[in-house]
């Protein structure tokens, strides 16, 4: 069901945010993720040669993460083509810092200790949120079938990485109960 109908109104900003998984020949996952700002209109900028046009992106940031099947980071790098100031750009090395940090709870606060505030940039903090889901999506995909197993097949030993990531696959859940029922645990979605 696509959403209703808008009030009449006028485009000002684009943000596109796209990531990619890869299983790599020597075993590691790269997840590689884009994120470009744009503006519907032209606006001054003295860094960028007294203005920047519209459609041209304001911020055209990429990055890189290696992981290993536990999903901790072991190669970072990040690239930043379009900032509103050159000055932005001094500030990708950091991105290396997140090297040893394992995506998994409390990910987020360990990446804002290394790189939060001033000493990093919001935008590649930002675009790490949905590089992780990415991960995750990948890991999947290379760590075999955890999809909704087959009639007949043995319990799994190990959860699907993914229980209790959302509403619907909540350890307690319908969902968990009929496809993964020796996981099933009601009225305690969170162990």
């Amino acid at each position: 069901m696509p959403l209703s109908k808008p009030e009449k109104r006028k485009l000002l900003h684009t943000r596109k945010v796209t990531c990619t998984g890869y299983l790599r020949d020597d075993g590691l996952m790269d997840i590689e993720g884009q994120l470009i700002d744009t503006k519907s209109y032209d606006f001054p900028n003295h860094d960028r040669g007294g203005h920047i046009p519209a459609g041209e992106p304001l911020h055209g940031i990429s990055a890189r993460i290696a992981l290993d099947e536990s999903l901790t980071i072991r190669e970072a790098e990040a690239c930043m083509d379009y900032t509103p100031y050159h000055y932005c750009k001094e500030i990708a090395p950091v991105f290396s810092q997140i090297v040893g940090i394992q995506i998994g709870a409390g990910w987020m606060g360990k990446i804002r200790e290394v790189m939060g505030g001033t000493k990093g940039c919001t935008h590649i903090s930002e675009l790490l949120g949905p590089m992780a889901t990415t991960a995750f999506q990948t890991l999947v995909s290379i760590s075999g079938p955890d999809q909704i197993p087959e009639a007949g097949q043995p319990p799994r030993k190990k959860a699907p990485v993914y229980m209790n990531s959302c509403h619907s696959y909540a350890k307690d859940g319908p969902i968990i109960k009929a496809y993964w029922p020796e996981f099933y645990n009601k009225g305690n979605s969170n162990k």
